[in-house]
């Protein structure tokens, strides 16, 4: 079992992934009514789906990118853009590093100095950064099996053995759940180990919210909706 994509609701699916596949250099693959951003052996996916009709919206994530080493963060920025997205104001102080963003749909993201001693070398999609306490933490460490490498004050950030994109979670106080989050991360494992896993991540401490058509959804320690799936496309009966 691997967090295989973080999934975006979206009101143009297609656009946000022409944007973001742009700004990290990847190629959009369209499945059925999704797109996806593949992922790789250090980068984590990413995948746009049809925004559903709802009144309320649940927390956000934000993601952290950054340029190789021939790219500067000036460049990154500019291409930002130039596809689409605008500056954003989130009450950052000048002598910040980082320059906020949002994308063509509003969501904010953070360009990153390629220099920056936490994310060097982890790729263009260097971290997804989510509110989160630090129980959630390490129920998403023990759930991937990815090793924690930041756990002070209530932070806690995990990164797969490989290396590559970490996941971290900025501790309590954690913002109210005002409705469904409008992201999720969606996990893949074998059709044969599905049922198992989705055992496995209930004694960890998730809640199991129902079916979906290829797997189950999920609600981690925090109460954010996840999904795992078999990557057959054909999830047990027992599911």
């Amino acid at each position: 079992m691997h967090l295989a994509a973080v999934t975006f609701e979206a009101r143009d699916p297609a656009a946000l992934a022409v944007f973001w596949g742009g700004l990290l250099g990847r190629t959009p693959v369209t499945e059925a009514d999704d797109v996806l951003l593949p992922e790789s052996p250090t980068q984590v996916g990413l995948r746009f789906v049809t925004t559903p009709a709802q009144a309320a919206r649940g927390r956000t994530l934000h993601l952290h990118v950054l340029g190789e080493s021939h790219t500067s963060q000036v460049d990154l920025v500019e291409a930002a853009l130039a596809l689409g997205g605008a500056h954003l104001d989130v009450g950052q102080l000048p002598e910040e590093p980082h320059v906020v963003l949002a994308d063509p749909e509003g969501n904010p993201f953070c360009v990153i100095p390629s220099d920056s001693g936490f994310l060097r070398g982890c790729g263009p999609l260097g971290e997804v950064g989510c509110d989160g306490t630090r129980e959630v933490g390490m129920f998403w460490a023990a759930a991937l099996g990815w090793p924690l490498v930041w756990d002070e004050h209530g932070e806690t950030a995990i990164q797969a053995p490989a290396g590559g994109t970490k996941v971290a979670w900025g501790g309590s106080p954690v913002a109210p759940k005002r409705g469904r989050n409008p992201q999720r991360f969606d996990l893949l494992t074998s059709p044969e180990r599905l049922t198992a896993d989705i055992g496995r991540l209930v004694d960890l401490g998730a809640r199991r919210l129902g079916h979906v058509a290829d797997g189950a959804e999920l609600a981690d320690p925090d109460g954010n909706e996840f999904r795992v799936r078999a990557e057959s496309g054909q999830a047990p009966a027992t599911a």
